[in-house]
């Protein structure tokens, strides 16, 4: 390309995956704004980077990408920034924590959101699919994950929101962004404190529990955890069931065959995540001079693995910009690739699985309205700060 692009302008964020394509016929392999990020943006430099830990490093994301404004990240002890072997540690202790047998027990709460959503469909009416559904159900998934008051949910729309949009955020914004950092920090620590005078059946007292070899995950570590788990498994979820809606509308053919067929419902989400992936991008840190693609990136620098541009590489899928729920290869690199492939992808599928259920069991069906999209501002995740539509029999 002959201009060197901003993964946080405007034009990208409305569509990155024209610049994506571009990008990997003519310069897979560059520097990007903002702050000079090598991008890669075919698939099996993707999934090479974020396989070769020994190569590329997740640690660079506690201090070295943050805004010069923000002293700290509040995720740094997170498993999202380790690498092996203090990655393996950690990630097994939580994983005993994080494991399938949650869903079952979030399972009652979510369908109580979706049945209190369907009681309030009315036909003509106009509603905001983001804060009536795509927003409620992975906030009723982590406050009964994290036994907290299911009332909390209008402040994890605030912290989330907050928290993703640092790398992007105005001046105006960034006293904001500091105080949720603040609060969102003491609140979890009341939790803790909490759950260690009282153990519930919740993930926090799982988490205070776990141990492999005599060791505890450290408070710090807890800490950081639960707000990756705020951070990923709140906006990702939201932006995935908001994703969803729109394909179904913007495809009324595999609206009407998933409502005739609710089988195809995992297909239909397979390919959601592929085409409209929720994670755009995730960031690591080349430990010594790496030849990808031809090129050579610096030992130091920083990588932008653009998940969105190699979900639709051509060389991988083919047709890459056509939705497709009967492809014979769906899976991309949604929820990442090697050791650090999403803990929570199961609980992620599940919920969105059943939010799909409910928008295929209706009577009616969803139209937009022809309000213009808002996107949120966030480096690694895209998504609709809001989504219009109208119900109709």
């Amino acid at each position: 390309m002959s201009y060197r692009l901003n993964l946080l302008s405007p034009e990208l964020r409305a569509n990155p995956y024209p610049y994506y394509a571009e990008l990997r016929r003519s310069d897979p392999v560059c520097q990007v704004d903002p702050g000079g990020l090598w991008a890669l943006s075919r698939y099996d430099d993707v999934a090479f980077a974020l396989k070769n830990t020994d190569l590329f490093s997740a640690q660079g994301g506690r201090v070295g990408v943050l805004p010069p404004w923000l002293d700290r990240n509040p995720m740094a002890d997170s498993l999202l920034l380790m690498d092996p072997p203090e990655h393996t540690k950690a990630r097994a202790l939580v994983s005993r924590a994080f494991s399938t047998r949650v869903i079952p027990r979030i399972e009652p709460a979510l369908r109580a959101v979706t049945r209190e959503f369907v009681e309030r469909l009315t036909t003509g009416r106009e509603l905001d699919f983001y804060a009536e559904l795509a927003m409620p159900m992975p906030a009723a998934a982590i406050a009964d994950l994290l036994g907290l008051d299911p009332a909390l949910r209008a402040h994890f729309q605030r912290w989330t929101a907050d928290f993703v949009a640092t790398a992007a955020a105005t001046p105006e914004m960034r006293p904001g962004i500091r105080a949720t950092i603040v609060e969102l920090e003491r609140y979890l620590l009341e939790v803790i404190a909490a759950r260690r005078a009282a153990p519930r059946d919740d993930l926090v007292t799982d988490l205070l529990a776990a141990r492999i070899d005599g060791v505890a995950l450290t408070e710090p570590e807890i800490v950081s955890f639960l707000f990756l788990l705020l951070a990923a498994g709140f906006e990702t979820t939201t932006h995935l069931l908001n994703a969803a809606l729109v394909l179904l509308m913007d495809h009324p053919e595999v609206y009407a065959r998933i409502r005739a067929d609710p089988a195809l419902i995992p297909a239909f989400l397979e390919e959601v995540l592929r085409f409209e992936p929720p994670a755009q991008i995730a960031l690591r840190q080349a430990k010594t001079d790496v030849k990808i693609g031809g090129v050579t990136v610096p030992a130091g620098a920083f990588v932008a693995a653009l998940i969105g541009s190699a979900n639709r590489d051509e060389r991988v899928f083919p047709d890459p910009d056509r939705f497709d729920i009967h492809r014979e290869r769906q899976v991309g690199l949604s929820f990442g690739h090697g050791v650090h492939f999403c803990l929570g992808a199961a609980l992620a599928r599940a919920e969105a699985k059943i939010g799909i259920e409910v928008l295929a069991s209706l009577p009616g069906r969803f139209e937009p309205t022809g309000r213009a999209p808002e996107w949120n501002l966030s480096l690694l995740l895209r998504g609709l700060k809001e989504c219009w539509v109208r119900y109709v029999l």
